[in-house]
């Protein structure tokens, strides 16, 4: 047999801001992305502007001549055209009319470049181009190269001037390390107040989380907040519900008086008649009659029960209630001592407060037939809940022990015990119900039944039950 899927645990918060932080990163990083390539852009134009202006500085401060020879000197204002090495360099050499040696930057050290031929990289419009080349330094640099004719004797040379690229490069790293923390700066603050205003927005849903919850809890009878306009209809149907349940809860209580009443008057024409047939068969309709009066009352019981157990508003004190049915049991059985234990005080249990009496009426009866000097009853809360897949939600588990110091049971007659109608003891008065009656209405409220051996002695009655802990029984939430 295949192994069940865990069960899927799905939070609508948790949902929106993983999609809106996702969404916000993405969207971070791309616009990271092109707002650090529209700078390199912008920078590498720019640098490139630089080159060619400082090109034509040097074609308008450098000439030829009547010998022949270059003449001149280019002022930048630079002082990385000065120091060596630097990558920044200008260089000017005659390949046409003259025969006077290249002129150079200082930076450059009387070194050459290498350039690529024609073919490779042309020239544009202008007769410029740009290349990338590696220095005698083993610098990345940028060269802006044009040749022009420098007099109206044909006489050319061609003009060179470089850049050294690690100041692009470091340009556009100290932009992009100063947007990476503006942007991260930027996504933290948009993430928290994204945060914010999605808890804010769905904060009506708790409300109404919290409102169901003390419904469920018999706090409050109705969802009485006001919700936002999308919420309202889900707490109008809510409320609607509530009230068709409360109905139908009436509509059965009803109906079990109706039946009641009307069989109540039949039976006891029968019983009042059986007193004047002869001995046989006045015995024998009496009897059929008395079985017929349990019988009926047995089902409307368990009628009434079906009906309040599904009711979300069934709820009954605990203490009060065991309270008065030990007062009567000391009355019924003064020669026996009762004790009570309630634990935590305040306790309120999910039940009707007849099925509660019914339940503790009939643990504390069969307890006091069999007990010799002391019974014993004790109420706990706490979180472990009864042993059946069907179990409804709660805020705890109430569970009732009812011990006496009699002789007990053997496990088998324990297992007999809870069987309708069944008496382990005919010396005993009653009918054999009682503790099939409780776990029958345990049964109903999701509750378990267990018969044990008591450290008294006797037998311990162990009946577990939702309870409620808090004893406020009903709770108006601020809006």
């Amino acid at each position: 047999m295949a192994a069940a899927r865990p069960k899927r645990v799905s939070s609508l918060t948790a949902r929106v801001l993983t999609v809106s932080t996702l969404w916000a990163v993405i969207a971070l990083i791309a616009v990271g992305l092109i707002i650090n390539t529209l700078y390199r852009q912008g920078t590498e134009r720019g640098f490139r502007e630089l080159l060619r202006a400082h090109l034509y500085n040097v074609v308008n401060s450098v000439w030829i001549n009547g010998e022949g020879e270059l003449r001149g000197e280019p002022e930048f204002g630079d002082l990385r055209y000065s120091q060596p090495a630097t990558g920044w360099y200008w260089v000017v050499e005659p390949i046409e009319g003259s025969n006077s040696p290249p002129k150079s930057s200082i930076s450059l050290g009387g070194r050459s470049l290498d350039r690529p031929s024609p073919d490779e990289i042309s020239f544009n419009a202008l007769y410029e181009r740009a290349y990338d080349v590696v220095d005698p330094f083993g610098n990345d640099i940028v060269v802006m190269e044009t040749e022009v004719e420098l007099n109206d004797e044909g006489r050319v040379a061609r003009f060179r001037v470089t850049g050294n690229r690690d100041a692009v490069d470091g340009d556009v790293a100290e932009f992009t390390g100063r947007l990476t923390i503006a942007l991260v700066i930027f996504g933290l603050a948009s993430l928290v107040v994204n945060a914010g205003a999605i808890l804010i927005g769905l904060r009506p849903l708790d409300s109404v989380r919290r409102a169901l919850e003390s419904i469920r809890t018999g706090k409050s009878s109705s969802l009485n907040d006001e919700f936002p306009c999308e919420i309202a209809p889900l707490a109008g149907e809510v409320n609607a519900l509530i009230d068709t349940n409360r109905r139908v809860v009436e509509r059965a209580r009803m109906q079990v008086g109706n039946l009641a009443h009307s069989l109540k008057t039949p039976l006891a024409v029968l019983l009042n008649e059986s007193k004047s047939m002869t001995s046989e068969h006045g015995d024998l309709v009496r009897n059929q009659a008395e079985t017929m009066q349990r019988q009926v009352q047995t089902y409307l019981d368990r009628a009434r029960i079906v009906a309040q157990s599904a009711s979300i508003l069934a709820r009954t004190e605990a203490e009060p209630a065991f309270e008065r049915l030990i007062r009567v049991m000391r009355r019924l059985s003064p020669n026996l001592s009762f004790e009570l234990s309630v634990k935590p005080k305040g306790v309120w249990i999910a039940l009707e407060q007849h099925d509660l009496e019914e339940i503790g009426g009939n643990l504390l009866d069969n307890a006091a037939k069999f007990a010799r000097s002391r019974v014993k009853v004790s109420l706990t809360v706490g979180a472990v809940a009864p042993a059946r897949p069907d179990d409804g939600p709660s805020d705890g588990w109430l569970t009732l022990v009812v011990e006496d110091d009699g002789p007990g049971l053997t496990s088998e007659q324990m297992a007999e015990a809870v069987k309708r109608g069944r008496r382990l003891d005919e010396s005993k008065p009653g009918t054999g119900l009682g503790l099939s009656i409780v776990d029958e209405i345990a049964r109903e409220y999701h509750g378990v039944l267990r018969l044990k051996k008591s450290s008294l002695g006797g037998l311990r009655a162990e009946v577990t039950l939702p309870a409620i802990q808090e004893a406020t029984p009903r709770l108006r939430l601020r809006p």
